[in-house]
């Protein structure tokens, strides 16, 4: 069951549901919420590594400097930008990028994140494989973003991005995100790189 306004407006007084710093009246839809770009943006050094290997992927810090009003982070596989100018993704790109918006989710609730029709149409895709969001989770969500048009696309930080609607469950999880090992982005900022190199299948593979 998907929830309307009214319920989730209702959750979100009755405060189980968190999302911090919407506008209800410009941001809540029928059935959804519109969530805004934030400041981060993760992309990937293609120069740096032939490939990457899962069970050996370390994202681990470098260096950190400022360019002009941008802070930069390098890291061992990706760079991240903290900035408030707008972001160019190019034809075949992929990045990693914050909402703005901290969200947290009760444990009778499922989240799925959606684009926005309106930059679909421009050939961005707002999260790759990434759209479901379990019960428990809180923190900044981090978007995939994919330019699969033809054109680069300017993103501004603070522009709507995409939707996030809300799913019942039939009976609160017996163990929401968050509450066992594993749970490698709860709170997470946004642009959060990868953890997969901690993953238990992936670690005991030869």
């Amino acid at each position: 069951m998907v929830l309307s306004d009214t319920d989730i407006m209702a959750r979100l007084k009755k405060g189980d549901l968190i999302i911090r710093d919407i506008d209800f009246d410009k941001q809540i839809g029928p059935s959804s919420v519109d969530l805004r770009l934030g400041n981060r943006f993760r992309m990937f050094k293609m120069s740096d590594h032939a490939m990457i290997d899962p069970q050996n992927y370390q994202d681990e810090l470098i260096k950190k400097w400022n360019d002009k009003d941008t802070e930069v982070e390098e890291c061992t596989y990706t760079r991240l930008y903290i900035s408030e100018k707008p972001f160019i993704i190019h034809p075949g790109e992929f990045v990693l990028a914050s909402l703005r918006e901290f969200v947290s989710i009760p444990a009778n609730l499922v989240g799925r994140l959606e684009g926005r029709s309106s930059l679909g149409r421009l050939g961005l895709m707002v999260h790759s494989t990434a759209g479901y969001v379990d019960p428990g989770f809180r923190g900044h969500l981090t978007l995939e973003l994919a330019n699969v048009g033809k054109l680069p696309v300017k993103l501004y930080p603070g522009m709507r991005i995409c939707q996030l609607v809300f799913q019942k469950m039939t009976s609160p999880a017996a163990a929401p995100y968050g509450t066992k090992e594993g749970s490698k982005y709860q709170d997470e900022i946004g642009a959060t790189q990868s953890r997969i190199n901690i993953d238990e299948d992936i670690s005991k593979l030869e």
